[in-house]
């Protein structure tokens, strides 16, 4: 059977989050250096959607991960850390013929010339996802369905298992794309380029980092982005230390009036991709919303944006207004930032809610450092330059 079954995409919402895409057991060094220098290396696990699983699960969120893993040891390693923090890995599917994914890195930041890494992952079994062997059902079981552009690179039947949801349909849950450009994975060519747009203009929110941006589609500023990506409710356009900035129909740009009502009437949450008749909030024209970014005395930059997204994701679940969404990104960020790998512990909700309440004066003061976010900690105890 290749595409989901009728009637799988009003399939009763249990989970808020589904992620979707290959995790893989990454050999942390012992020390810096080059892959070749170095003696000894820690295991960890890496993989874009399940970091932002397993941000959103240790945020208070019902959060799954999908993918497909080895019948082997790593693929074990990988199922139970995954599901130690309490992500859904119920549907992950066995592949009894490929192996789990693995891949070492150094300690340095991968922008830097000296950054190296090394994947072991052609042929992997997350590569082998394609539409006729996906579980549709428990995909369109959440509120969100969180993709990214490395999915897509792995292999044909990964492009058009994401074609394939990203496709408009009626009850298709709201889409969110992280586009995730890494050029080293791409089958040669530039299709890249092309199929990272197609996909981007397909969700119903958008992340991407405006160097990705330049460097996949040459494209330079956040309102040339908005131009290329015109479809998508939402667009997140990540500018580094400068911030993001934030492109949304039908969303409110500021704090909640203190008489608003509950969190669900601003969640935009219904996809407005998902077929039918478009509405007028869909016609509707962008508020635009920048919010700076947190000055952070940086431990690793590892795992930073899928961290952002899973901040953007957890406001937007609780119906935030867009600023907020994106100040909440800027602090689960800012977590992972603050430690040596992918994942952390996000700061407590109350803790990250009377940060993002803060006054722009105030959020532009904060300088947060390794243990900021120790829930006992008040805004005025972070640390200040």
């Amino acid at each position: 059977m290749s595409g989901p079954a009728a009637g799988t995409a009003v399939a009763a919402t249990t989970t808020d989050v589904v992620c979707l895409g290959e995790s893989m057991v990454t050999f942390l060094p012992s020390q810096p250096g080059r892959l070749a220098d170095v003696p000894s290396f820690g295991r960890g696990i890496g993989g874009a959607e399940s970091n932002v699983a397993c941000a959103l699960a240790a945020a208070g969120h019902r959060a799954a991960w999908v993918g497909r893993v080895g019948a082997d040891g790593f693929g074990d390693h990988l199922v139970e850390t995954i599901g130690s923090y309490g992500v859904d890995t119920s549907a992950v599917r066995r592949d009894p013929v490929r192996p789990t994914g693995i891949y070492f890195r150094t300690a340095t930041d991968r922008g830097t010339d000296t950054h190296e890494v090394a994947y072991y992952r052609a042929g992997s079994a997350a590569s082998a996802m394609s539409p006729a062997n996906v579980p549709y059902a428990e995909l369109f079981a959440g509120r969100v369905l969180h993709l990214s552009g490395i999915t897509a690179a792995l292999s044909d039947d990964c492009l058009a298992l994401l074609r394939e949801l990203t496709t408009a349909r009626p009850g298709r849950p709201l889409v969110s794309f992280d586009v995730n450009h890494r050029p080293h994975l791409w089958r040669g060519g530039d299709a890249d380029a092309s199929v990272l747009l197609e996909l981007a203009r397909r969700a119903d929110l958008v992340f991407v980092g405006e160097d990705e941006a330049e460097e996949a589609w040459g494209i330079v500023g956040a309102e040339a982005i908005r131009a290329a990506v015109p479809e998508p409710a939402v667009l997140v356009v990540k500018r580094g230390s400068a911030g993001a900035t934030v492109f949304a129909r039908g969303l409110r740009p500021g704090p909640r009036p203190s008489n608003a009502g509950g969190a669900e009437d601003a969640a935009g949450l219904r996809s407005p991709n998902a077929g039918g008749a478009e509405d007028a909030e869909a016609r509707s024209p962008d508020t635009v919303t920048r919010v700076p970014a947190l000055h952070v005395d940086v431990v690793a930059a590892v795992g930073a944006g899928d961290a952002f997204a899973a901040g953007f994701l957890s406001a937007t679940l609780r119906g935030l207004p867009v600023r907020d969404r994106a100040r909440h990104g800027h602090l689960m960020a800012a977590a992972v930032l603050t430690v040596p790998g992918d994942l952390t512990e996000p700061p407590a909700r109350d803790h990250a809610d009377r940060l993002v309440a803060l006054d722009d004066d105030a959020w532009g003061r904060l300088r947060l450092g390794p243990g900021w976010t120790a829930a006992d900690r008040a805004p005025e105890e972070v640390r200040t330059p």
